[in-house]
């Protein structure tokens, strides 16, 4: 008998991919007094790039933006920035809530 299961987030339950362009794109936009020199699609671009699928920790990825950009920002007021909204932008996976429905009443047979 099966007792539980257990999924991670980022590529199985939330879209990984789309999470992070819908947030970093929303990110330019909150910040743009800062980034107005940058063209939104080279941030957007250089952030992906150096996140690397959210194998390297923010505060690097900041600071290597802040250094190539010139960014008048501290990374741990950018990455602040993405600990406190991130969660706004999660897009999950096609069916998900369905799948979840079908787990809650399988549970219960």
């Amino acid at each position: 008998m099966i007792h539980a299961v257990i999924f991670d987030l980022d590529g199985t339950l939330l879209d990984r991919d789309s999470s992070v362009s819908s947030f970093i794109d929303q990110q330019y936009e909150r910040l743009k007094p800062n980034l107005s020199h940058i063209l939104n699609e080279n941030y957007v671009q250089r952030f992906i790039e150096l996140d690397n699928r959210g194998y390297v920790w923010k505060d690097k990825v900041y600071q290597q933006l802040i250094e190539e950009f010139s960014i008048e920002l501290s990374p741990k007021a950018m990455s602040e920035d993405y600990i406190r909204e991130f969660k706004h932008y999660c897009v999950p996976f096609v069916n998900l809530i369905e799948i979840q429905g079908i787990l809650k009443v399988w549970q219960g047979t």
